[in-house]
């Protein structure tokens, strides 16, 4: 699909005018429109940018409101990162219409432990006993990842995340709040996951081995408690006793989608069953055909754990997937901007040609915190010369490029030298090309590489306008500063 959600959002943003064509609400799947065809149903995932709403690459026009249980109520309390359903309608180009959106924290309360490596930027959080992985894709307001994990009993967070095969969570939202600053919520706490070791009489059960204890607990919304059972999953809000979450309200987990709306889903895949093609996203059954198409990756690609985007439609509960799209990382850059094509929404950094999407998230290293600009905002900020950290998938097509997932921008950098992780397109007798990118050997080893094999180099420009080595090309973690005899190749 050709879309160009960016472009246009910068577009509306120089001229102050409304987006035109949007889709008007249709049957699922079934409408023409200049463009492509329309979409009514359902799409959850993270939102990317603001400017209404841009959710799984879509930027949806919203009338401003938010339904939650967690004290949010209007659209400009929402972050980036955070993880919505939005139901309404919308085309191939990119646009849609929000009929509704609604937001629900997975995880809320004091923060045990959280480490944090600043470099590889991965870390994992710990609350109410639940274990949540970190990654750069991961939006941090309130406090930066540094300072929860130099202090984390000092504070409070909201997570929105998905949830994993193991019961674990992969946190694309954290917000912070210092210990004594509440949210704007009725609960203190709030978790998710599969109901075990029930005890009727004592009125107990356990999430991952953290006690619950629903003697007051009511139901929300259509559930009750004497609904629950072993192996459900449930939502329970409710204060701390110690390390006993007594329990206030429990719902059993949201239905996401009716019967035949059309779905966009992203999340990490869990219970990968490849006998049936069948799958799990955050509790969503996904069902793959001999219809299904496969962008990004292959069927055989597909395991426990791996990021995807699918498109479907839901019947009998199941989404039967129409198409399924990689969304794992696969290629880091770490580089300084060299020019910017706002028309076709790319540009050159370190001499890598890097195209950004609608679902393309771009942050700022130590944002501050009470910053919340719109998406033409964010493209619009970026300029040559600034230093971004960029994570994304390596496509070959076109001579190569990196389609950006995340951008970061860095405050500065201390030397000029560049970073680039992704697979070799070729070998010369003196270079090494990633990515359409041509760097010299600059005497340095190229020795066991081969076309295909997925490498890191550091590198920078030469006075001459190309890029030259300033290491050994590091292959499974093999890498050497020490320059190599010029016959090691």
């Amino acid at each position: 699909m050709n879309r160009k959600p960016l472009a246009i959002a910068v577009k509306l943003a120089m001229t102050g005018a409304l987006a035109s064509a949007i889709v008007a609400c249709g049957g699922g799947g079934s409408g023409d429109s200049e463009g492509g065809g329309t979409s009514s149903g359902a799409s959850v995932g993270a939102v990317s940018g603001f400017g209404s709403v841009y959710v799984n690459g879509t930027r949806f026009e919203t009338n401003g409101s938010v339904t939650s249980d967690d004290g949010l109520a209007r659209e400009d309390e929402l972050e980036k990162g955070m993880i919505l359903q939005v139901e309404g309608n919308w085309d191939e180009r990119g646009e849609g219409r929000a009929d509704r959106i609604s937001y629900d924290d997975t995880l809320r309360g004091p923060v045990s432990v959280m480490s944090w490596d600043d470099v590889a930027r991965t870390g994992t959080l710990t609350l109410l006993g639940q274990s949540i992985s970190l990654d750069g894709k991961t939006v941090f307001r309130g406090a930066t990842p540094t300072a929860i994990a130099s202090n984390p009993q000092g504070y409070r967070v909201r997570i929105s995340a998905w949830r994993l095969q193991d019961g674990s969570f992969r946190a694309s939202f954290v917000g912070a709040r210092a210990i004594g600053v509440e949210f704007n919520d009725n609960n203190e706490v709030e978790i998710e996951g599969v109901v075990a070791n029930l005890d009727t009489s004592a009125q107990t059960f356990t999430i991952n081995g953290f006690q619950i204890n629903y003697t007051s607990a009511v139901g929300d919304d259509d559930f009750s408690v004497d609904d629950l059972a072993n192996g459900i999953v449930v939502e329970v809000e409710g204060y701390l006793d110690g390390n006993t979450i007594m329990a206030e309200e429990i719902d059993d987990e949201d239905d996401l989608f009716n019967d035949d709306d059309d779905v966009e889903i992203s999340g990490s895949i869990y219970d990968f069953d490849a006998s049936s093609g069948q799958f799990s996203l955050n509790g969503v059954r996904v069902q793959i055909n001999g219809d299904t198409e496969f962008d990004d990756l292959s069927e055989g690609s597909l395991v426990d754990g791996l990021f995807v985007k699918v498109e479907g439609e839901a019947i009998n509960g199941v989404v039967v997937a129409e198409e399924i799209e990689g969304r794992e990382s696969d290629a880091e850059l770490d580089g300084r901007i060299e020019s910017i094509d706002l028309d076709n929404e790319s540009m050159i950094v370190s001499g890598v040609r890097v195209q950004l999407t609608g679902n393309t998230l771009i942050d700022d290293d130590d944002q501050d915190q009470d910053g919340r600009h719109s998406r033409a905002r964010d493209i619009q900020s970026l300029q040559v010369g600034d230093y971004l950290e960029i994570e994304g998938r390596q496509n070959s097509t076109e001579g190569g490029f990196l389609e950006a997932i995340s951008i970061e921008r860095e405050d500065s950098d201390e030397d000029d030298d560049f970073e680039l992780e992704a697979r070799v397109s070729a070998i010369g007798a003196d270079t090494v090309t990633i990515m359409n990118l041509e760097v010299l050997r600059n005497g340095f080893s190229l020795s066991g590489v081969q076309v295909g094999d997925e490498v890191e180099i550091e590198y920078r420009p030469t006075g001459g306008g190309q890029y030259e080595l300033t290491g050994n090309v590091d292959v499974d973690g093999s890498e050497d500063s020490t320059p190599a005899d010029a016959s090691q190749v």
